[in-house]
């Protein structure tokens, strides 16, 4: 009996000592998921986009260039390099590609999230535009133009990229003020865009009247009853659910607004804010987080050797 029980022991304590390796091992492997995103100095980061997988993809406003980081290390590294304009709004779909929205250069490109190769390019504007944000729904990538009231549709039929671009001008309630010249945000208008919740229509938001509309695929505009609330410097869009998350920039501020499905109607429930803002331009979710790139230069002025991050927190 008694040598029965030492074998046990030992036995025990043989499989102990194997197991041991392997736990500490995947200790190891587990995930930081940091909260502060470093990017590289002078990159001047505007847009946002997350997944497929735990990486978040950020668009240089400074050159164009697309930067990856892995969320559970906070490491990265320079996926496509810009052609010298800018890449703001950001959208990756299932198939691992990259919508990219391309600023005052008018045009939009489509990139492969894994290798970063240009898949596609798009003339969307002619003249003096400002091509900001982008979202996919209803089966095609939606552009917003902050100086022009229209928004360009890529359809993507069964998932092809298309030959060209349609024009949907934008009619009803959402008017455009001031224009490309105007300074400051008085010639921003629609800004972010986002799906409503019935996926029937699309979201924007006006930086320059802090108004949100609804438009529905013709390009007819209704202005969003939010009971005397609005959205000042509105600038990127996220919705989950119902719930939609709206970055006001230079207020360094994320609205958390409850919609109904039409998205014809919503209340603001509460504000968010925290310390390592500034200035955060758009937003884009990873579990149970937010992760918004921080622009800073509204305040201070483009500097080549600054240091700019992306910042994550609690989804409210």
């Amino acid at each position: 009996m008694q040598r029965r029980t030492i074998s046990a022991v030992l036995m025990f304590g043989l499989a102990g000592a194997m197991a041991a390796p392997a736990q500490a091992d995947t200790g190891r492997r587990t995930a930081v998921y940091p909260t502060t995103i470093r990017l590289p100095d002078g990159f001047q980061p505007e847009g946002i986009a997350t997944g497929p997988g735990p990486f978040a993809y950020v668009g240089s406003m400074a050159d164009g260039s697309v930067y990856r980081a892995d969320l559970r290390t906070g490491r990265g590294a320079i996926l496509s390099r810009g052609p010298g304009t800018q890449a703001l709004g950001l959208k990756s779909d299932a198939r691992g590609r990259l919508f990219v929205a391309g600023g005052a250069n008018g045009d939009a490109r489509v990139l492969d999230a894994r290798t970063g190769r240009v898949l596609a390019s798009y003339r969307l504007a002619g003249g003096p535009s400002f091509v900001n944000d982008v979202i996919l729904a209803r089966g095609a990538a939606w552009f917003t133009d902050s100086t022009n009231p229209v928004l360009y549709k890529l359809p993507l039929d069964g998932g092809r990229l298309p030959s060209g671009v349609v024009r949907v001008p934008l009619t009803g309630d959402l008017v455009y003020e001031g224009g490309p010249d105007s300074p400051g945000s008085a010639g921003f208008n629609a800004n972010g865009i986002t799906a409503t919740p019935d996926g029937r229509g699309l979201i924007v938001v006006q930086s320059n009247t802090g108004g949100l509309f609804r438009v529905d695929p013709t390009g007819k505009t209704r202005k969003v009853n939010l009971h005397g609330e609005s959205l000042p410097e509105g600038d990127g869009l996220l919705l989950q659910g119902r719930t939609l998350y709206a970055v006001q920039n230079r207020l360094n501020t994320v609205a958390v607004l409850r919609l109904n499905a039409a998205g014809t109607d919503g209340r603001v429930v509460r504000r968010v804010t925290d310390a390592r803002f500034a200035l955060p331009t758009t937003v884009a979710a990873f579990g149970s987080r937010l992760y918004l790139p921080n622009i800073q230069f509204f305040a201070t002025g483009p500097t080549p050797g600054v240091s700019y991050d992306a910042v994550a927190i609690p989804r409210p």
